[in-house]
């Protein structure tokens, strides 16, 4: 009898239990903080910046930066319509105002064209999200904001193992964020970490992961500013290191994932997947298909065939402005359209190829009724 094939799960070995074991027996005191550094200094070598700081969530992460940066009331920051909350609820914790933009067809990133058209006196940053894996057009958002003299921020919580012209996503720029919750390429069970090779920007954010105590200060329980409890434990960071040493090995099988439902379902004019042109690798860690209009498959039936099949499936994200606590923005087409007929395919590392022919056996059968 078959067992339900999961959307995600880690891959979790004895290297994890063994560092998580060490943490929890012999890191106190002054060990404390050991796994920590030790996972902050191998994820900026890896990703190739100056500076990473753990986090206790990607989202944590974004905030740190946005108050570094000064963000605040009257302010505007400007982000893809398709997105997760924890993207946007920083900016709305800071008092800024999200500016909500449409996303390109093929990427389901943000479209630089609406971005320029979207600027005002009061932008202050650009949020480009990384998009299951996928990335944004650096290129032109980074001349855009180099024109206004703006912040480029990476919201790469879903790409890791992602390369944009040999720069690894992340890296490209003012900072980058990253997610380890237990859905992600890399888990700590929940977490993140904050990258920048801005040394004055690491020096602020840095104070406020620390309640606002500079590292400087030679007084004990002395603040200098308010700041946060984002911290990532030394136990999660224990984890996070095993993974990081394993980083190659485990985006690996996330792109070979994709690549193998590319090639089983690539046949079918009516779908797309994650794109991948010559100048980028995909991190490859949620693949998706998009079913074509004409299709006439929508969210719905998706959801329940994928069901009948005892197959786990996630849907693709709801517009952002389409939700209550912010005004609809119905112009953004693509976001409002594509969520309605695409759908997100189970990919966690230990897959088989036998689990991959039932997830492509329930798009097929979708593409043909």
């Amino acid at each position: 009898m078959n067992t339900r094939v999961a959307y995600t799960r880690p891959s979790i070995t004895d290297r994890e239990v063994a560092y998580a074991e060490d943490a929890a027996r012999n890191g106190w005191g002054p060990r404390c903080y050991d796994y920590i550094h030790k996972f902050e200094a191998a994820f900026a070598a890896h990703l190739g910046v100056r500076h990473a700081i753990a986090t206790s969530s990607c989202t944590g992460a974004m905030q740190m930066g946005l108050a570094a940066l000064g963000i605040s009331a009257g302010d505007e920051i400007i982000l893809a319509d398709t997105n997760w909350i924890a993207t946007v609820a920083p900016i709305v914790h800071l008092g800024a105002t999200p500016v909500f933009v449409d996303i390109l067809p093929d990427s389901w990133c943000l479209d630089p064209v609406a971005v320029q058209a979207a600027i005002t006196p009061r932008t202050r940053a650009i949020v480009a999200t990384h998009l299951y894996g996928n990335l944004c057009d650096m290129d032109a958002l980074r001349t855009i904001a180099e024109r206004h003299a703006i912040a480029l921020i990476e919201d790469s919580a879903e790409a890791l193992g992602a390369i944009y012209k040999g720069t690894r996503a992340g890296a490209m720029g003012r900072f980058g964020t990253f997610s380890f919750h237990g859905t992600k390429t890399l888990t700590t069970g929940e977490g993140g970490m904050f990258v920048t090779n801005d040394t004055a920007l690491f020096e602020r954010v840095t104070t406020l992961s620390n309640h606002g105590r500079d590292r400087a200060q030679s007084k004990q329980f002395w603040a200098d500013v308010v700041g946060y409890k984002f911290k990532m434990s030394n136990i999660q960071a224990a984890i996070g290191l095993a993974q990081i040493e394993r980083i190659e090995e485990l985006t690996a099988r996330k792109h070979a994932i994709l690549q193998s439902y590319k090639s089983r379902l690539g046949g079918f004019q009516s779908l797309s997947m994650n794109p991948e042109p010559d100048h980028v690798r995909n991190g490859a860690w949620m693949p998706t298909v998009v079913f074509d209009p004409a299709t006439g498959v929508r969210r719905d039936q998706i959801l329940s065939a994928f069901d009948d099949a005892d197959v786990d499936a996630r849907v693709f994200f709801y517009p952002l402005s389409s939700q209550p606590m912010f005004t609809a923005q119905p112009g953004n087409k693509q976001a409002f359209d594509i969520c309605e007929r695409a759908i997100n395919l189970p990919s966690y590392h230990d897959m088989t190829d036998s689990d991959i022919e039932r997830v492509c056996r329930v798009v097929e059968g979708l593409v043909r009724t």
